[in-house]
């Protein structure tokens, strides 16, 4: 038995398997089995969030649509008009455990703004203070690839820090991480828990070769790795087998569990920095700042080789190595032409190039967050 004690708050993402027949259209029984679970760990006490995929899918059964379009914005007009009937949905099973939901819509700039960010946090809590149900789904209408966090895998990781959960459940439409692909590998086993995501744990990783969904097995560890990182919990379990998400509560052993103890814990704000922000470009080091870097230093300009992209003083920024390594992620000092006249240079020399000097260096190890691989 695991112990869940400490859980008082879950983030449940429903994948569009979960949620579809085989034909790729909502199916309410499915929906309806699900959420009587949900009703039933409420009950316990446990605080809800839902990330729910489908907006497309319900927009192809709006409109009996077979294939799913490959033209994006025909998928946009698909999740307008799939949202509003996906949300109908919910709101009608959900009422039946006299239970209420609250729709939001995001895409990373939410996360990626710190002003932005902070008021997602209250609004979320004011919602859960209604004791309602928020049902969170990328706002695909609007999304474009530049503000686009890609996979509801990833949002659901996001919103684990932001309404201070400490498990996110994964219901898709597969056991748990295998060792092999079970598709193609009868034989192949379960593992039932994670204690760190590993190069050995992320090449067990196959990619689903489902059409209705966007996410596979490799979104997920990196979803696991992202709140591991935060030092929470996360769990994969098969949403078709009866009563799994309940079980999974009640600490039964199911589904593939990732323990957040065994990783390290980044702060709110380094966590941001290395996951919820959106680089603005990048800086390629020497080796020799690669090593100085490797022992959580500054960096300083003398290291610098290249500048990518256009960033001002205060943008998150990736650190490269010169092979393409992401070294760590950081709060740079200085805007990228400001960086272009420094890069090679002693810190003592930055007044007399720039006109000014605040900082000896380009990103101070206080505002840089080391990338630990997955």
């Amino acid at each position: 038995m695991r112990n869940l004690d400490h859980v008082s708050h879950i983030v449940v993402k429903i994948g569009s398997t979960s949620l579809c027949d085989q034909n790729g259209k909502l199916n309410k029984e499915k929906i309806l089995k699900l959420i009587e679970q949900i009703a039933y760990i409420k009950r316990k006490g446990i605080k809800v969030t839902l990330v729910s995929s489908g907006a497309i899918s319900a927009g192809m059964g709006v409109l009996q649509i077979d294939k799913k379009p490959k033209d994006i914005a025909a998928k946009q007009a698909l999740a307008a008009i799939g949202q509003a009937h996906l949300m109908q949905i919910y709101e009608e099973l959900f009422s039946l455990f006299k239970l209420k939901c609250a729709q939001v819509l995001l895409n990373h700039d939410d996360f990626d703004d710190r002003k932005r960010l902070m008021n997602l946090s209250n609004a979320m809590q004011s919602i859960l203070d209604y004791d309602v149900i928020p049902i969170i789904n990328e706002n695909d209408t609007l999304a474009v690839d530049e503000i686009k966090v890609g996979d509801n895998d990833t949002l659901s990781s996001l919103i684990l820090p932001v309404v201070d959960a400490q498990l996110l459940v994964l219901i898709s439409d597969i056991d748990g991480l295998y060792d092999d692909n079970p598709h193609d590998h009868p034989h192949a086993q379960l593992i039932s828990e994670v204690n760190g995501i590993s190069d050995e744990i992320m090449e067990y990783a196959k990619d689903s070769n489902s059409q209705f969904g966007t996410g596979g097995m490799i979104t997920k560890l990196k979803a696991a790795k992202v709140v591991n990182d935060y030092g929470g919990d996360m769990a994969i379990i098969n949403g078709q087998v009866d009563h799994s998400l309940v079980d999974l509560l009640d600490g039964q052993d199911v589904g593939t569990y990732f323990n957040g103890k065994a990783g390290r814990t980044l702060s709110s704000r380094n966590h941001w920095i290395m996951y919820r922000s959106s680089p603005k470009g990048k800086i390629i080091v020497d080796d020799g700042a690669k090593l100085a870097l490797s022992r959580h230093t500054s960096l300083l300009p003398k290291g610098i080789l290249e500048v990518s992209g256009a960033f001002m003083q205060g943008s998150v920024i990736d650190v490269m190595s010169l092979d393409g390594e992401l070294l760590a992620r950081g709060i740079v000092n200085y805007s990228s032409d400001e960086i272009k006249l420094i890069k090679g240079k002693n810190s003592c020399e930055i007044e007399s190039i720039l006109h000014y000097k605040d900082y000896d260096e380009v990103i101070h190890a206080n505002n840089l967050v080391i990338n630990k691989g997955e």
